[in-house]
């Protein structure tokens, strides 16, 4: 066989490495090696893109191309060790925006290269495909970064007529394609470059606090698009089904989490959703201050103690407090003393995808003790106790009782049905849709004030000499 049918079968051998990670991804249980599984996948596939005789006769462009991946390495090795679980999901954004920004540049260095020679204009097309998509990509994940990184406000941001300002950009885009696919120009083709930078900051500002997981996966998703733009652009196989499999993916998943939040994708691109705080901090209508339930570590450690089931609830708070660990022996601790105990997952808990999956993976809890939403809420009326440990909106009763919340219709963790409900709070603050959570006042509510990993230390001790 000749070098480069070599070269085709290594990258169907990647092709379908990547296939099959993605198929570890959808399970806890295997995700780990899906990402191994992953990373030799594109290990072999840029091993073997070496081999091409094309790239190996240019000695100079091989060279700068080792020293970029070195550098790429140097710096992508310690941040993804050395990153807090809390810090995730801007650096998945940011490594996200750096993939769509790549394909960009790509699609536009093959097209200086190809414009003297007047390109086909399905060739023009897939250019302006890659540049626009992943213009967007780069532009919007780096404002995400800076949204979760509170660089800046991480609420929406709106001005005046911002859905007509980003029409107008949208319409201009369009105006600057045609014109490029019509005369293959350079500068147009840099234009539409520019301000498809402007559109993805533009369109990313209006999008803030819960629905910035959302906003991650979509984002994501143009990446891939990019990707598999630019290989059409390179005539790479590789690159088109690596990018499809992004693409459509974080479509899915893109999907998947605007239902498990009750709202359509359209809501949550274009709401503004969470730009205006509704709580009142715990005042009525009238302004009264309503009063709350406080207990102690002391009281809560025997109520667990002596419980028959215990569920779990965690959210962002959690891994703002890096208390994994800590609730993971306070689970084994009960355990031991015959309690059934599991962990009740909502599919937006956190900041990004799977956010609380990886956060207890990382405290080796066992999957089988991981339940997601629709298995645990069948179980919830039956629980003794309901420990929410840092969640807030995820556990709202307004999404099933009050019409005119702006959470309503999302699908919750009936932590309302639990027989006692025990929430780790640091203060009476809102969560990120800025409304009150009415299971605060719940008389089955006794609620435990201060720092999550201090709290559930405190737990632990009492459980034990409960």
């Amino acid at each position: 066989m000749t070098l480069n049918t070599w070269i085709d079968l290594a990258y169907l051998l990647a092709a379908i490495g990547f296939i099959l990670a993605l198929k570890g991804l959808s399970s806890p249980k295997h995700a780990r090696n899906g990402n191994l599984l992953a990373a030799a996948a594109a290990a072999v596939a840029v091993g073997f893109t070496f081999a091409y005789p094309e790239v190996r006769a240019h000695a100079l462009n091989l060279v700068l191309t080792l020293v970029a991946m070195v550098v790429g390495a140097a710096i992508a090795v310690p941040a993804a060790r050395l990153v807090k679980m809390t810090a995730m999901p801007q650096m998945v954004a940011i490594f996200n925006g750096v993939g769509g920004g790549a394909a960009a540049l790509v699609s536009i260095v093959v097209f200086l290269i190809e414009a003297p020679g007047k390109p086909a204009v399905y060739r023009i097309a897939e250019v302006l495909f890659g540049v626009l998509v992943g213009c967007v990509s780069f532009a919007g994940s780096a404002i995400a970064f800076a949204k979760l990184q509170e660089l800046m406000p991480g609420r929406p941001v709106t001005y005046p007529a911002q859905q007509v300002i980003n029409g107008v950009v949208g319409v201009v885009i369009v105006g600057l394609a045609i014109g490029t696919l019509v005369t293959g120009s350079v500068p147009l083709l840099v234009a539409t470059a520019v301000l498809s930078l402007v559109l993805g900051v533009i369109f990313v500002l209006p999008i803030g606090g819960a629905d910035v997981p959302v906003l991650i996966s979509l984002l994501n998703s143009f990446t891939g698009l990019a990707v598999a733009a630019s290989g059409f652009t390179l005539d790479n196989n590789l690159l088109i089904i690596a990018g499809t499999l992004v693409g459509a993916s974080g479509i899915l998943l893109t999907r998947m989490m605007s239902k498990a939040m009750g709202r359509s994708l359209a809501n949550v691109l274009f709401s503004a959703f969470g730009s205006v705080v509704t709580a009142t901090g715990g005042a009525d209508g009238s302004g009264e201050t309503r009063s709350v339930k406080t207990g102690t570590p002391e009281d809560i450690g025997v109520l667990l103690a002596y419980a028959r089931k215990v569920v779990i609830i965690p959210g962002y708070g959690l891994a703002v407090a890096q208390a994994q660990h800590v609730a993971r022996e306070l689970a084994d601790l009960l355990m031991e003393r015959g309690v059934e105990v599991f962990y009740a997952i909502h599919p937006v808990a956190g900041r990004m995808p799977g956010h609380m999956n990886v956060l207890l993976a990382e405290a080796n809890v066992p999957y089988d003790e991981l339940k997601e939403m629709d298995e645990a809420n069948p179980e919830m009326a039956t629980a003794d106790v309901a420990l929410v440990v840092g969640a807030n909106d995820t556990v709202n009763p307004a999404a099933k009782n009050t019409p005119g919340s702006p959470i309503y219709g999302m699908p919750i963790i009936n932590a309302d049905e639990a027989a006692n409900i025990v929430f780790l709070k640091r203060s009476m603050r809102p969560g990120f849709a800025g409304i009150d959570n009415e299971l605060l006042f719940d008389d089955k509510t006794t609620l435990l004030f201060g720092d999550a990993k201090d709290t559930l230390t405190k737990l632990v001790a009492a459980v034990k000499n409960a």
